[in-house]
């Protein structure tokens, strides 16, 4: 098996990109962080001290998506067109999905994936004064597609 993301010594290198076309590209992902049910009812009375969760979450997830290739070492910096992320509030968790979509050379996954790890994590960081137990998990890429442009 040949791995992309290493040179003909086996040291990790960035993979070249330049001879691809570009093309639209789309993929979304999903994760959940789970929460006790008195800390859902405190985020959905605004009652959080640190302020307004989902919406503070949503922004992060969208700075943290376009700062993606500051943070994983051999991502590509690609030139991101819409990221958006959705939250649904359950009882006992809140299921977030990222949608990011980009015209480039590469891929927009570790985009999307990241989002969501963003809002989890903020959404940790806003809570985290009164509810001890949150987890985060099940942290997945639903799907991704590429498609010729014209």
């Amino acid at each position: 098996m040949k791995f992309t993301h290493l040179d003909e010594n086996g040291k990790a290198t960035m993979v070249d990109v330049s001879a691809k076309q570009k093309v639209k590209r789309t993929a979304i992902a999903s994760g959940k962080i789970f929460l006790q049910t008195e800390t859902i009812q405190m985020i959905n009375d605004n009652l959080i001290k640190k302020g307004d969760v989902l919406t503070v979450a949503k922004i992060a997830a969208i700075a943290g998506a376009k700062r993606t290739s500051d943070i994983i070492p051999l991502c590509h910096n690609i030139a991101i067109d819409q990221i958006d992320v959705e939250f649904t509030v359950l009882e006992n968790a809140i299921a977030i999905k990222s949608t990011a979509i980009c015209v480039d050379k590469t891929g927009i996954e570790m985009e999307a994936l990241t989002a969501v790890s963003i809002a989890a994590l903020t959404i940790y960081d806003m809570c985290k004064a009164v509810d001890k137990t949150m987890k985060i998990g099940e942290i997945t890429l639903l799907k991704k597609t590429k498609e010729m442009l014209n």
